[in-house]
């Protein structure tokens, strides 16, 4: 594997991450938002998934986002019964997002993102650190 095949490959985990934190931070601003009208159902979490493939061309595997998959656990009632949203019952559904779990996906996220990216930092020292050896 050349210098420009590991580039290539840590550039397609970046665009991957890149991906998974649009996803998980459509989830945190959509955390309290809830049915527009009442008795509806609220915002549903979005789950990323990932695709691997391997690439002839570059001679290595790559990942892709994949498709975004629907969290089906159950929505967080509360009971409001003066809400616009309120159901028959006084209870507000609101989504299946826990904050919590979203701020160590992005930090996870993260990390990744960093990781790729100080693969394509290194890469890039060794490519300079080749040519100045040619050179001398």
């Amino acid at each position: 594997m050349d210098f420009s095949s590991s580039i290539r490959i840590a550039a397609t985990g970046l665009h991957a991450q890149t991906a998974r934190m649009r996803v998980i931070a459509e989830n945190i601003a959509n955390a309290d938002s809830t049915a527009t009208t009442t008795g509806g159902e609220p915002y549903r979490r979005r789950v990323p998934t990932f695709l691997s493939t391997y690439n002839n061309e570059i001679g290595g595997s790559t990942v892709k986002m994949g498709r975004v998959a629907k969290d089906m656990s159950d929505f967080n009632p509360r009971y409001e019964p003066g809400h616009p949203a309120a159901d028959a019952n006084g209870y507000v559904q609101y989504p299946n997002v826990n904050t919590l779990i979203e701020t160590m996906d992005m930090r996870q996220a993260q990390r990744s993102y960093e990781a790729n990216l100080n693969v394509v930092s290194v890469t890039r020292q060794m490519l300079g650190q080749t040519l100045d050896i040619l050179r001398g």
